[in-house]
């Protein structure tokens, strides 16, 4: 007799690894501003302080060619004006407790010869420091910021952008003999 063999195949499994990859870390990415024609003036320097490069600088800067931005700058660096309101901090409401108004920068630009020495000098301090606080209250708190650090001439110290690239971006500008 014969006897005949079977053989059972015996199935293995593979186990699964214990050790788990992990996702390759990703870099945060930085939230693109839009700019666009009604853009704050905090937005339009936060936007150009965030470039590497000065061309980059300056092509937002041209792109926003106006007065109110223009102000602001030249306030700042022309160092032949003078601020005349006091230097320091501004005694304005808290900004969870004030009503903000919608103005802007672009709104109130126009009364800013009020608060450089040789602009107006016929309105009393009291009421230019008054006036000042005003706008500043009415302001956006980011913009309001720019004014105080722009009265102080230390927009510079807030935000990356030099007197070098507002040259660059506005030839037109005339420094010095303001006062």
């Amino acid at each position: 007799m014969k006897q005949i063999m079977t053989t059972t195949k015996r199935t293995t499994t593979k186990r699964k690894s214990t050790t788990t990859k992990k996702p390759a870390a990703k870099k945060p990415s930085t939230p693109k501003v839009t700019l666009n024609e009604t853009s704050r003036v905090d937005e339009i320097l936060s936007a150009v302080s965030k470039q590497r490069t000065k061309a980059k600088k300056v092509e937002i800067l041209q792109k926003y060619n106006e007065n109110f931005l223009k102000s602001i700058l030249i306030w700042n660096f022309d160092t032949s004006i003078k601020s005349d309101i006091p230097p320091g901090e501004v005694p304005l409401t808290a900004s969870e407790d004030r009503e903000v108004t919608g103005s802007s920068i672009r709104d109130e630009w126009d009364k800013f010869y009020n608060f450089v020495k040789g602009g107006n000098d016929s309105m009393n301090r009291l009421r230019k420091e008054t006036m000042f606080i005003n706008i500043c209250e009415q302001l956006h708190p980011n913009e309001a910021e720019i004014l105080i650090l722009t009265k102080d001439k230390k927009l510079q110290d807030a935000y990356n952008i030099t007197q070098e690239v507002v040259e660059e971006a506005f030839p037109d500008i005339q420094w010095g003999n303001r006062s």
